[in-house]
């Protein structure tokens, strides 16, 4: 017989070589992980010591729900603590719930499609786009489970998942963007520039609180994102930004920097009153002493400044729908729009405001038709001189 130590993330697992079984194929156990290769190989020798003498027990057939959180747990080492959050939401709240007892090795195609039409009925029935999530986690998971030798082949594969609702947003007019910005401007005096950027900018909420004054260039009229907020068990997070392409740099208008400089010059006067009770992290917007302001305090002020304007209520996501499509209204070329929002390739910006394309299709033709009109009357007067 023989073993050896694996390691997965920060996890280090004895595994043990138990031969072949009725169909010729290596069997393996993967006894419980540690968190250093010491105390594994240690682990390691008093299993094999176990096989050798005849007192290893092999426990009973490893459930899905155990693999699960094993998974997860080595998993935890990879993503960040807002991803892990989404991750723990759907495996220790649906994907356990529903599946854990299954035995790991006798998981079928047919009990992940039951599984998968349950999620959508129910009191509380989960959106097609948290069930394909949910189909991804499982399917990334039996794949480890296949390399490791636990299952044959990854079940997940002959299962198709529902395709995600496409949402569109619901999006603001420069008309309804205009009141909401002069009904709020003296109103929120902490958050009306975040209100500001979000909508001149398309910024994400959380690169909008975690942004600093370092990261602006109000004479040049430019800021750069580099970071991001996130409360993780009441403590803020700086993380770094969603992908690669979310660390951008994005040219502000006017109005964007007349409001930061306002902003700032409020901001310097409580520095002043607080003195040596301000904790300065540089940050935009701040408590009033300095430190970062929590999402839900952030969101109250946004919900308040709803109610004060005649505008349809939206999230205080939309604001970042409603820059791009007013863009895209505008003509902007999509690649442009999707550099300021931060998309990772172009095909997420087109396929996120693909309802704003059409009526651009349309403008397109139009003005295509009037040119060849305008040349043809030319063409026309041209002939007859």
């Amino acid at each position: 017989m023989r073993g050896h130590v694996a390691q997965k993330g920060k996890r280090y697992y004895p595994v043990v070589f138990l031969g072949f079984d009725e169909n010729g194929k290596r069997k393996y156990k993967w006894f419980e992980g540690h968190d250093s290769q010491r105390k594994a190989e240690k682990a390691l020798v008093q299993h094999l010591n176990e096989v050798y003498s005849g007192t290893f027990v092999e426990s009973r057939p490893e459930r899905l729900g155990d693999y699960m959180r094993r998974w997860l747990d080595d998993k935890s080492a990879q993503i960040r603590p807002s991803t892990l959050r989404s991750y723990r939401w759907l495996v220790d709240g649906h994907i356990i719930p529903g599946l854990g007892d299954m035995v790991l090795s006798k998981l079928r195609p047919q009990h992940l499609q039951h599984f998968y039409t349950s999620l959508r009925s129910g009191e509380k029935p989960l959106s097609n786009r948290s069930i394909q999530f949910a189909h991804t986690l499982i399917h990334e998971a039996l794949d480890r489970a296949v390399k490791w030798g636990l299952v044959s082949r990854n079940v997940a594969d002959a299962v198709d998942a529902p395709r995600p609702d496409r949402s569109k947003g619901t999006t603001w007019t420069v008309e309804q963007t205009m009141t909401f910005l002069r009904d709020n401007k003296k109103q929120e005096p902490r958050y009306y520039v975040g209100f500001v950027l979000a909508i001149m900018t398309g910024m994400r909420k959380g690169e909008i609180l975690a942004l600093r004054w370092s990261d602006i260039d109000l004479e040049n009229r430019v800021l750069q994102v580099n970071r991001t907020l996130t409360w993780i068990k009441g403590e803020a997070v700086f993380q770094e930004p969603k992908t690669d392409r979310s660390r951008r740099m994005v040219a502000l208008p006017e109005d964007a920097v007349t409001a930061l400089r306002s902003h700032r010059s409020t901001q310097a006067h409580e520095k002043l009153i607080m003195a040596s009770e301000y904790a300065d992290h540089d940050l935009v917007i701040a408590r009033v002493d300095g430190r970062p302001v929590n999402t839900r305090t952030f969101d109250d002020a946004w919900y308040r400044s709803l109610e004060r304007a005649d505008v349809p209520k939206i999230r205080f996501h939309d604001l970042r729908h409603t820059h791009a499509s007013l863009l895209l209204q505008q003509g902007v070329h999509p690649k442009i729009v999707s550099e300021r929002l931060g998309h990772s390739n172009i095909n997420i910006t087109l396929d996120t405001y693909s309802h704003v394309l059409p009526g651009l299709q349309q403008k397109a033709a139009d003005d295509f038709g009037q040119l060849l009109s305008e040349k043809k009357r030319s063409n026309l007067n041209s002939n007859h001189k």
